[in-house]
């Protein structure tokens, strides 16, 4: 575990408050690691996790494509679909 003193102004501390009410978490650490996890899945792009990175490659090797040359081809697929 790694122990950090940092300063955070009276929102975020507000934030961290409604955080560990929301979630029955027993301090601040916990809002903060529980912060971390949500930024994780919501905000850092995919690819950057490994099990995306094999997802991708068990369609690249089972799935079918259809490349399109414009998008007028790939609307009139999808409309037409």
């Amino acid at each position: 575990m790694v122990q950090a003193i940092i300063n955070i102004n009276e929102h975020a501390n507000r934030v961290l408050n409604i955080l560990k009410a929301k979630y029955g978490l027993k301090d601040k650490s916990q809002a903060i690691e529980k912060m971390a996890e949500e930024y994780e899945q919501q905000i850092l792009e995919p690819e950057l996790k490994p099990d995306y990175i094999e997802k991708i490659k068990k369609i690249e090797q089972h799935g079918t494509f259809t490349k399109y040359k414009t998008i007028d081809q790939l609307k009139d697929d999808l409309e037409n679909a």
